[in-house]
C-alpha cells in the first residue's frame, strides 16, 4: 500500500465530486422544471385568452322605423333575431338618437353576434344549433361575417351579457384602489421604519414591536379582510364595496413589508455617513433627512413598489369588504361601489358560459402586464436613484 497519505483522501474527494455534480444537476433541473412551468403556463393563457381581444360582427339589414326605435327587438326577425347579442338590440335606441336620418329608412349594420356564434366563428365549443351554424356558415361565404378588435371588452363593465362584458369598471376600480393604498401605506410605512431604524430607542418595547411587524407580514391575506370587515365597515362605517375600503384594507396588508424593506434599505446606508454628519456638527434628523434617506430610497421605492404589485393580485381580502359585486358602471370617486381586476377575474371564472373563459384569461393577460409594468417601474426607479446618490 502506498505511503502517500494523499491516498487516503482519493476516495472521499471522489465522493464528494460526485455529490458537488449531482448537486448542481439537480439545480439545473429545477431551473429548467421552472422555467418549463412558466413558459406552459404563459403560453396556455395567452392561447386562451387571445380570441378574447376579438369580437364577431355580422354584417344586416336593419329596418329603422318608429316602432322599431320604440321596440328595437322587431328590427330583426328569423334567424337574424337568434344570432344578434340582446345588447346590440337594446343599445339599437341610442344609435337611432345618434343617427336621426337613419329614420324611415333600411341600414346596413354590422351588428354584434351573440357569444354562442361568436364562439363556433372563433372554432370553440358552441351550443348554436345545426339550422344557425348553416345560417352562420352562408354569411361567412358571402362575407358578412368579420372578427373585429374586441373595443367593448377594454370600454365597457362587467354584464350579464357576455359579448358585451368588458374589464374597464374593473380597471378604474383598481386603479382608484392603488391609488388609496400608496396615499395610506407608503407614507406611514417610510415614516415608521425611519422611526424604528433611526430614532427608536433599542429596548423591550421596541424589540416587541419589530417581531410583531416581521410577524404581520407573514399571516395570511383574508385576515386583514376580516380586519377591514371589522374597523372600516362595521365600527367606522365607510361604505361598502368602495376603493376607499378596499384601498385602507390593503394599505393595512402592504404596511409590514413596506416598514421591513424601508428598515432594511435604511441599515444598509453605511454609519460612515452618519458618523460624517455629527462631525459637520448636523442634528440627527438633518442626517436622515439629507443623507440617509436618500442613499437609502432605491431600496424603500423598489420595496414599496413591489408591495403594491402583490397588492393588486390580492383577491381574498377585497372579497371580504364586498368588492366582488356585480358592478356595471365606473366608480367616479373613492366612495362609489366599484370592483377590481382580480376580483373580476374570480366572478368570471365561476360563470358557465364558455365566453366568459376566454375573457378570464384576457383579464389575467392584462393584471400580468399590469404587475409586470409595476415590476419594471421598480427596477427602473431604483437605477435611477442609485445613479443620482
Amino acid at each position: 500500500m502506498p505511503n502517500d497519505k494523499n491516498y487516503f483522501y482519493i476516495p472521499q474527494i471522489k465522493k464528494r465530486n460526485q455529490k458537488a455534480a449531482l448537486f448542481k444537476s439537480l439545480t439545473i433541473l429545477a431551473i429548467v422544471f421552472s422555467i418549463s412551468f412558466l413558459v406552459f403556463f404563459l403560453t396556455d393563457i395567452v392561447r386562451a385568452g387571445y380570441p378574447a381581444f376579438t369580437q364577431t360582427y355580422i354584417q344586416m339589414e336593419v329596418e329603422i322605423n318608429e316602432e322599431v326605435a320604440q321596440n328595437p327587438y322587431g328590427a330583426l326577425k328569423g334567424k337574424n333575431l337568434k344570432i344578434a347579442s340582446r345588447a346590440w338590440l337594446r343599445d339599437l335606441p341610442n344609435l337611432i338618437k345618434e343617427n336621426p336620418s337613419w329614420m324611415n329608412t333600411t341600414q346596413i349594420l354590422w351588428v354584434l353576434a351573440n357569444s354562442e356564434v361568436d364562439q363556433y366563428v372563433k372554432g370553440k365549443e358552441s351550443r348554436t344549433k345545426e339550422s344557425e351554424r348553416a345560417y352562420v356558415d352562408e354569411l361567412r361565404a358571402e362575407g358578412k361575417v368579420e372578427r373585429k378588435f374586441n373595443t367593448i371588452f377594454m370600454t365597457t363593465g362587467d354584464s350579464k351579457i357576455p359579448e358585451n362584458s368588458g374589464i374597464y369598471a374593473s380597471i378604474v376600480g383598481t386603479v382608484l384602489t392603488v391609488i388609496v393604498t400608496m396615499a395610506i401605506a407608503f407614507p406611514i410605512g417610510v415614516m415608521t421604519a425611519i422611526y424604528l431604524e433611526e430614532f427608536a430607542p433599542d429596548n423591550r418595547f421596541t424589540q416587541i414591536i419589530e417581531v410583531n411587524i416581521n410577524n404581520l407580514a407573514a399571516i395570511p391575506s383574508i385576515l386583514f379582510g376580516l380586519l377591514g370587515l371589522a374597523i372600516f365597515i362595521n365600527f367606522f362605517g365607510v361604505p361598502r364595496s368602495s376603493p376607499l375600503v378596499g384601498g385602507m384594507t390593503l394599505a393595512l396588508m402592504c404596511l409590514p413589508v413596506i416598514i421591513v424593506s424601508s428598515k432594511a434599505a435604511l441599515k444598509s446606508v453605511p454609519s460612515s455617513i452618519r458618523q460624517a454628519g455629527f462631525g459637520l456638527g448636523l442634528t440627527k434628523w438633518q442626517i436622515v433627512r439629507d443623507h440617509v434617506l436618500p442613499l437609502a430610497m432605491p431600496g424603500i421605492m423598489t420595496g414599496s413598489i413591489i408591495s403594491i404589485a402583490h397588492a393588486l393580485g390580492e383577491t381574498a381580502p377585497l372579497i371580504i369588504v364586498g368588492m366582488i359585486a356585480f358592478v356595471p358602471d365606473a366608480a367616479t370617486s373613492i366612495t362609489d361601489a366599484s370592483t377590481v381586476l382580480p376580483a373580476q377575474i374570480f366572478t368570471w371564472a365561476g360563470m358557465p358560459e364558455k365566453a366568459y373563459l376566454e375573457r378570464t384569461a384576457a383579464g389575467i393577460i392584462v393584471l400580468l402586464v399590469v404587475l409586470l409594468s409595476l415590476n419594471a417601474v421598480a427596477v427602473y426607479l431604483r437605477r435611477k436613484f442609485e445613479r443620482k446618490w
